[in-house]
């Protein structure tokens, strides 16, 4: 089985302000980010899975133009809080990069939102 890494070319993980993570995955080509999107292993639910939310904090968008997944998540400590163990976000994608991905998955819509001009299913932005 394969992992999410090795079909892309960049998988990062930054701040979006100091009480959320934004989360950027571009793929080489476009068969890789469409085995990925079909087979439903990454969406709002598997990454509200990964990084302990509630599927509703995750926003998750298909941008087929560009073949780039994009992911935003409140920060559970924010950014520069005493507690705060990466200031700038750069550190959390690692949980994205070693998701399994299998090519027989069917695909699992759950928790993708559409936008305008985006491939992704037909689920209303709430």
């Amino acid at each position: 089985m394969a992992e999410l890494w090795e079909y892309t070319k960049l998988i990062r993980s930054k701040n979006a302000g100091p009480f959320e993570l934004t989360f950027d995955i571009m793929f080489k080509e476009r068969s890789g980010y469409d085995l990925v999107l079909k087979s439903g292993k990454l969406s709002a639910r598997s990454v509200a899975a990964l990084y302990g939310l509630q599927e509703n904090e995750v926003r998750f968008f298909a941008i087929e133009q560009i073949l780039a997944f994009k992911i935003s998540i409140p920060r559970k400590i924010f950014s520069g809080d005493v507690q705060d163990t990466d200031l700038y976000g750069g550190q959390f994608h690692g949980p994205l990069v070693r998701l399994k991905i299998d090519s027989s998955d069917s695909l699992t819509s759950s928790g993708t939102h559409s936008v305008p001009g985006c491939s992704s299913p037909n689920i209303p932005i709430p």
